[in-house]
């Protein structure tokens, strides 16, 4: 590692401080040395002799996790446990992989960890709380089983912004309500804030799977990650709203004259938490709606269904594309 100091540029002894060079040189030291492995975290874990992943049902001590997911090089997120099953069918009828797709996690009714091939489909629940659980535990989880150059998706829905509905969002940046592209939390009672960090090469191949015939349309934005999904949100039809009908659309003009394309619950935290673990990530969504048309949904059931499978079809095919599947 002191070769790797060394070998950092002389300008940072006098345009950043002794501290920035380290840190520099921790992370070139990291890079060097992962093979691609994902990283352990918490040097704590080392002395855990049985690792009981909780919410998910599975364990170090009773389950071989190299050997169920070992292979594993894709790991889709999304917030209900039955579109992840129907997400982790259709990559297996894709790509006809011969695994019996049923939920790893049946153990507790916290969450879902469906497998098709070389791809987790697990369900996170709504906001970032709950996102965070399964997120900490599935990076646990692709460890143990010692997974190599791992890719995580959010896959999802959201509310537009401007946009048509139905129109898929790749997330080119991820803000909190501040407009702030930070995750704020609070540890034994400081404040901690932690960069969202969009990987821009991932969101450039996503980009890339796009194509002119496609049903739906793809667009690169800016996503506003709310805390909650009605006063977080700006609508007005909750148990609680203090603001008025046009206060909510002077704001949701404001958002999109700051260039911001869509809401949802997750991404910040998602992004946030792919970037500590150094694991690539992207958070693909489509919108059910534009907001700037209104706070409820309209659309019949099986058009919303379909629609949901828009950010799938085009994972599917970075997938596909990285694999050779």
């Amino acid at each position: 590692m002191w070769q790797i100091i060394r070998s950092v540029n002389t300008k940072m002894l006098t345009s950043g401080t002794l501290q920035q060079m380290l840190i520099h040189a921790q992370l070139l030291y990291l890079k060097s040395t992962s093979n691609g492995r994902v990283k352990l975290h918490n040097a704590r874990l080392k002395s855990i002799q049985d690792d009981h992943l909780y919410h998910i049902a599975l364990s170090t001590g009773s389950d071989d996790l190299r050997r169920l997911f070992g292979d594993v090089k894709v790991v889709c997120f999304g917030g209900q446990a039955t579109r992840m099953e129907k997400f982790a069918r259709f990559i297996a009828r894709e790509f006809d992989v011969s695994d019996t797709v049923h939920n790893f996690a049946a153990g507790t009714d916290r969450y879902a960890v469906y497998k098709a091939g070389p791809v987790l489909s697990v369900s996170h629940g709504i906001g970032i709380p709950s996102l965070s659980i399964v997120f900490q535990e599935i990076v646990k989880l692709i460890y143990y089983a010692g997974c190599e150059n791992v890719t995580f998706f959010r896959i999802g829905t959201c509310g537009g912004i401007g946009l048509e509905p139905g129109t898929v969002v790749i997330s080119q940046k991820v803000v909190n309500g501040a407009l702030e592209p930070v995750y704020k939390q609070y540890i034994l009672g400081r404040a901690v804030e932690r960069p969202a960090k969009v990987d821009s090469d991932l969101i450039r191949q996503l980009y890339a799977c796009s194509q002119n015939d496609d049903k739906f349309k793809t667009v690169l934005g800016t996503t506003l990650c709310a805390d909650d999904f009605y006063e977080g949100q700006g609508r007005m039809d909750g148990a609680f709203c203090e603001h008025e009908e046009e206060e909510k659309f002077l704001w949701l003009r404001e958002l999109a004259d700051r260039g911001v394309t869509n809401m949802e619950m997750e991404s910040l935290g998602f992004t946030a938490l792919c970037d500590r673990a150094n694991i690539p990530g992207a958070v693909c969504c489509v919108t059910l709606l534009d907001r700037c048309e209104g706070d409820g949904i309209t659309t019949n059931l099986q058009l919303l269904h379909e629609w949901q499978t828009y950010p799938q079809i085009l994972v599917a095919r970075y997938i596909r594309n990285r694999l050779g599947l």
